[in-house]
């Protein structure tokens, strides 16, 4: 998951409101050795398993007897012994299963082998044979055409790379795109792509066990709201991560006082909803789930059409799937985004991740630093609680968007945030709920730009109204 992610030979289905089930599995020829793997027994929703022309040895177990939905074995052209389960042999017998078992001169039971024609094998072959060798001759002429014209994206992912290929990415690190804890970022090219490289830095403290973390996790996790890694460098002395090159930079750049760039409210939701997005994948779309620890939004990246991704994947952790509620562990992330309970107490669960995202909707709704001021230092969730017992939206939200926002959504996004990031994580909601309520939000918006309504006849008389946290009540405008 997702579908463009598959391993060769590896078939999925992709049921509506459940996680993507392996259906079909084709492992032949793939020099496999020894018994065969009791992880199979875990492909509940499998199909067709295709074992064939390996070297496989051992009893064929029972197991596969017992996965219901498996109506293809091929395990023809290994090295098995034994007899064949009863289990499998009355599901033959019934028509419930195709099974191939040829080519195992040690395997005993009660099965039979198709004797092949040798008269049209010799002729079929021939064909094949010159079909293939054309086909082979158009694709090497295609591939050099294809090289000379420019490959432009088509790399392979993930791959590793040398320093010097860093260096002739980058035009000897020539152009740099920022700095962080971890290292130098710098701008390159891979053919015609756009890339990022970010070298580790030789004083970066944490940076070696962030740099296999985010190796380990980004290798094995995609979505189109999560960077994507292009490959790294892990030479002795020179450690780096090559991303996808993200034109616009981060929000936190786009939402300060300095940008010239004035992002509106409804690509704030947009970019709001598409992060959430990516950390509801980590919670609920990967097994087991991930724990971001640094939601910033200096780590949502933004495309060249400002779709947002998030980043920065050093601090993740993986979260038990054994029914605990959280796990301990050491206190990491950046303060002001850092949930208080998780402080205190060391333990992490996915509603630390909830807390620093509602710290990020904040900011995109008032555009104001996480932590103001010197010597009495307040934290934006501070601030927009005392604003909003005073009931004026317009004095919380930035001043830049010259009231060009539907009040009723820049409300709903309110009260998502400061339950969001309620001291309490058992009252904040997931992230799954949070992406639902956005998405009403960017409903809401939508409609209003399509009836052309102005900031003018938004302002009505006050409602009560219930937010998303028992402890958020409070009167709103609304709109008649």
């Amino acid at each position: 998951s997702p579908k463009n992610y598959l391993w060769e030979g590896l078939k999925c289905s992709y049921p509506i409101n459940e996680s993507p089930r392996i259906i079909s599995l084709d492992l032949s020829s793939s020099e496999l050795t020894g018994e065969t793997a009791l992880s199979l027994s875990n492909l509940s929703m499998i199909q067709s398993l295709d074992l064939s022309n390996n070297n496989l040895t051992g009893p064929i177990p029972d197991f596969l007897s017992q996965l219901p939905n498996l109506t293809i074995i091929n395990l023809e052209n290994n090295k098995l012994t034994g007899s064949v389960p009863v289990g499998l042999i009355e599901r033959r017998r019934n028509g419930l299963l195709s099974l191939s078992l040829c080519g195992n001169p040690n395997l005993s039971g009660n099965f039979s082998c198709k004797k092949k024609n040798n008269f049209i094998i010799p002729i079929v072959g021939s064909v094949v044979g010159i079909f293939c060798l054309l086909s082979v001759a158009v694709i090497c002429w295609c591939l050099k055409r294809k090289t000379e014209d420019g490959k432009n994206s088509k790399f392979q992912k993930n791959q590793q790379f040398t320093y010097s290929e860093i260096l002739k990415f980058t035009n000897n690190l020539e152009r740099t795109l920022g700095k962080g804890g971890f290292g130098t970022v710098y701008h390159g090219y891979i053919d015609k792509l756009q890339v990022a490289v970010k070298m580790l830095s030789p004083s970066s403290i944490q940076g070696f066990q962030e740099f296999h973390a985010e190796v380990n996790l980004l290798m094995r996790v995609h979505h189109t709201n999560l960077t994507s890694l292009v490959g790294y460098c892990n030479d002795e002395n020179n450690m780096g991560l090559v991303y996808e090159y993200m034109a616009n930079g981060n929000l936190q750049e786009h939402l300060s006082d300095s940008s010239s760039n004035i992002l509106g409210w409804e690509d704030r939701l947009r970019i709001a909803a598409d992060a959430a997005q990516g950390l509801e994948y980590l919670h609920y779309g990967c097994k087991p789930p991930i724990i971001h620890r640094d939601v910033k939004s200096a780590n949502i990246l933004l495309t060249e059409n400002f779709q947002a991704k998030v980043s920065d994947f050093g601090l993740s952790r993986n979260f038990p799937t054994d029914g605990g509620t959280h796990i301990s562990t050491v206190v990491a992330g950046t303060p002001g985004y850092l949930d208080p309970e998780y402080y205190l107490t060391s333990r992490l669960n996915e509603k630390s991740d909830t807390y620093s995202f509602g710290i990020v909707l904040l900011e995109i709704i008032t555009s104001r630093p996480v932590i103001t001021g010197t010597l009495e230092r307040i934290h934006i969730s501070q601030w927009v609680g005392f604003m909003l017992a005073q009931g004026d939206i317009n004095s919380i939200v930035d001043p830049r968007l010259e009231r060009n926002f539907n009040v009723n959504s820049v409300w709903k996004v309110v009260e998502i945030a400061m339950a969001c990031v309620s001291p309490n994580a058992t009252k904040r909601p997931t992230m799954s709920q949070v992406l639902m309520e956005l998405k009403e939000c960017m409903a809401t918006e939508e409609l209003s730009q399509k009836k052309q309504m102005g900031y003018e006849t938004e302002l009505g008389e006050p409602v009560e109204m219930v937010s998303l946290n028992d402890s958020i009540r409070m009167l709103r405008p609304s709109v008649r």
